[in-house]
């Protein structure tokens, strides 16, 4: 039996207000991590609307993606699952709109808003190399219009027809 290769697709967004970014601290199965908002695209949805819900599910915050800050793919060897993990995240730079007062996602204890510097300084509880990665890259003005990004339509009309059966 051929095993299939399929990496994770997420998304995640970076948010800055006065020099500070938003980040999470959640529980992961290495001890708890600071990320972005970020998490897995979900079947039936855009890059842009999983950015969007993760955002509100694990900030509490209404996110405006208006640019794709980049691609990036990583691998890690996942103790918890015993096997080895190829993500591609999809990283949006956005503005925030209202925050709402609503429990956060589970495993998300909190939200901070933190610094360049302090993010680095920071980096031995990074979820990931890729979050301040990703933050650099942004401050370093590296992103592209939305416009890249295409969702074909029969995506969700395939979905709905097969939810409606």
């Amino acid at each position: 039996m051929t095993h299939t290769f399929r990496p994770s697709v997420t998304v995640a967004a970076i948010i800055e207000r006065d020099g500070r970014f938003l980040l999470i601290e959640e529980e992961t199965s290495e001890g708890i991590k600071l990320n972005q908002p970020a998490g897995h695209l979900d079947p039936s949805e855009s890059l842009e609307q999983a950015v969007v819900r993760e955002a509100m599910e694990e900030a509490a915050h209404e996110f405006i993606p208006t640019g794709l800050v980049g691609m990036y793919m990583s691998r890690y060897y996942s103790k918890s699952r015993q096997a080895d993990i190829t993500y591609l995240r999809f990283t949006f730079c956005g503005t925030a709109g209202k925050q709402y007062d609503q429990p956060l996602d589970d495993g998300i204890l909190r939200t901070l808003w933190m610094t360049r510097d302090e993010i680095a300084a920071s980096s031995s509880r990074h979820r990931s190399p890729i979050v301040l990665q990703c933050v650099d890259d942004y401050l370093a003005g590296r992103r592209t219009d939305l416009a890249l990004l295409y969702t074909h339509p029969s995506v969700f009309e395939e979905t709905l027809t097969m939810d409606r059966n």
